[in-house]
């Protein structure tokens, strides 16, 4: 049986092959995934909100988008990872705060903001998103399959898929 890592909100993990790094709880949060396909080693971020602000002391490094792809991406490499290698797949990113078809104030919009930031951030740094699944008015509880690089997406009125 393999091991089951949970990665607590504003936080990350990482793991190498046979584990499991899981997520709950991505409503507005999103969950970002990378991993080396040759090494068969990945990390998951937990983020809550796009950018830190400057003078802001939060010291959870997956809170942040920012902050947690810079995080993990220093991490992976330093536990043998090459960037060239690395994929990175999305989930999370939901409108939870209104109804749907209502007009949100940009306030609100918190998980499409927090998916632009991710998308901006890896273009950024050169990592190749290879799937995602944002969006939505649905949570969803992921699980990074360290041995296949396949990301698990349970949903509770939307059942479960891969990814």
């Amino acid at each position: 049986m393999k091991e089951i890592i949970r990665v607590a909100m504003a936080d990350l993990g990482i793991a190498r092959a046979p584990a499991i790094l899981m997520t709950i709880g991505l409503g507005s949060c999103v969950g970002v995934t990378l991993y080396d396909p040759v090494i068969k080693l990945g990390g998951l971020a937990h983020i809550m909100l796009p950018y830190q602000r400057m003078g802001s002391a939060d010291g959870k490094p997956g809170k942040y988008a920012d902050r947690a792809i810079a995080f993990l991406l220093e991490e992976l490499i330093s536990r043998g990872a090459v960037k060239q290698r690395l994929e990175a797949k999305l989930a999370g990113g939901a409108q939870m705060f209104a109804n749907k078809g209502s007009e949100t104030s940009e306030i609100l919009k918190v998980g499409q903001r927090n998916v632009e930031a991710a998308r901006k951030i890896l273009g950024e740094i050169g990592i190749k998103i290879v799937a995602a699944d944002t969006g939505g008015y649905h949570g969803r509880t992921i699980e990074l399959d360290t041995e296949t690089g396949a990301l698990r997406i349970k949903t509770i009125a939307h059942g479960e898929k891969y990814i």
